[in-house]
C-alpha cells in the first residue's frame, strides 16, 4: 500500500521512471505477502490482516519518499535478520525463506541509496 500511495503523489520531470519503479515495488512486496502467507498457513498458523503502521511525512517531494522508503526498507530488513536468528538450526525451509528475502531486502536498500546520491557523489 505503502509504494502504491507514493506512486500517486509523484510529479515532476521525473514522474514515470520513478512511478514505475514504485509500482514494482508494490507489486513485489505483494508477492512477498502472499509467500509469507502460504508459509504461516502451511504451518498451521493463521495471517494477520494488520498492515501495520502507514506513516508518511505528506511532504511528497520525491527526495522525502526516498527517505521514507529507505526506513521502510531497513525495517523490513531487520525483521528478516530476527526471523533468520530465530529460526536457524531449527528450520531449513524458514531459514531459506530469510536468507532469501534478506538478500532482496538488501538489494532494495541498495537502489534506494543509489537513487538518494547525487549525480556524480
Amino acid at each position: 500500500m505503502r509504494y502504491t500511495h507514493y506512486s500517486f503523489m509523484v510529479h515532476g520531470y521525473g514522474r514515470i521512471p520513478i512511478v514505475s519503479w514504485l509500482r514494482g515495488q508494490a507489486d513485489e512486496s505483494l508477492v512477498h505477502a502472499q509467500e509469507a502467507g502460504e508459509l504461516i498457513t502451511q504451518l498451521e498458523g493463521h495471517p494477520s490482516l494488520g498492515i501495520g503502521s502507514l506513516l508518511e511525512s505528506h511532504t511528497h517531494d520525491i527526495g522525502a519518499i526516498l527517505e521514507e522508503s529507505l526506513k521502510h526498507e531497513d525495517q523490513g530488513l531487520a525483521a528478516y535478520a530476527d526471523l533468520l536468528a530465530l529460526v536457524e538450526g531449527r528450520s531449513v525451509m524458514l531459514e531459506e525463506y530469510a536468507r532469501r528475502m534478506i538478500s532482496d531486502e538488501t538489494r532494495h536498500v541498495g537502489e534506494v541509496k543509489k537513487m538518494l546520491r547525487a549525480p556524480g557523489d
